[in-house]
């Protein structure tokens, strides 16, 4: 991957819907070049898929808590249980004190609450500690020109 793909990637994080002639424009190439740069990014699974970045109170999913998950055993397996909770939008196996560390979204503390009682039941889990957000000063994407910089 060169400079050109980085900057298309950070073009297209930043908006994706712009056309391919301004894609172009923005790393000096024609709007065919430009689609081609980004199908073939697409084809080696740089870029993974589009989507849309969604406000989560808009939605009703304004708290955010992320959990460490304890566990008893291995818990490589057991993502298939983790993805199955639609509230948990990550879940990563760690290493530390606990075995994994899941990013849930819901719209109450209360159902915060139903969703550790749900990943608890998971075989393998025997104790979890959550910590709620307060509040967030920022998140973004990975970027694509960090490997440029010295």
């Amino acid at each position: 991957m060169d400079h050109i793909d980085r900057v298309l990637l950070a073009e297209l994080q930043r908006d994706a819907t712009q056309p391919y002639a301004a894609l172009g424009q923005a790393v000096g190439l024609s709007a065919g070049a430009a689609h081609e740069r980004v199908r073939k990014l697409r084809e080696r699974g740089v870029i993974r898929r589009t989507s849309v970045d969604v406000d989560p109170a808009a939605v009703g999913s304004a708290v955010l808590a992320y959990v460490m998950v304890d566990s008893t055993s291995w818990m490589g397996d057991s993502a298939p249980d983790f993805a199955a909770l639609p509230e948990v939008l990550e879940a990563h196996v760690i290493a530390g004190s606990a075995s994994v560390l899941v990013k849930v979204r819901t719209a109450t503390t209360e159902q915060l609450q139903d969703v550790l009682r749900r990943i608890y039941a998971i075989d393998g889990v025997s104790g979890t500690q959550a910590t709620v957000v307060l509040e967030t000063f920022f998140e973004r994407p990975p970027s694509p020109l960090a490997a440029d910089q010295p």
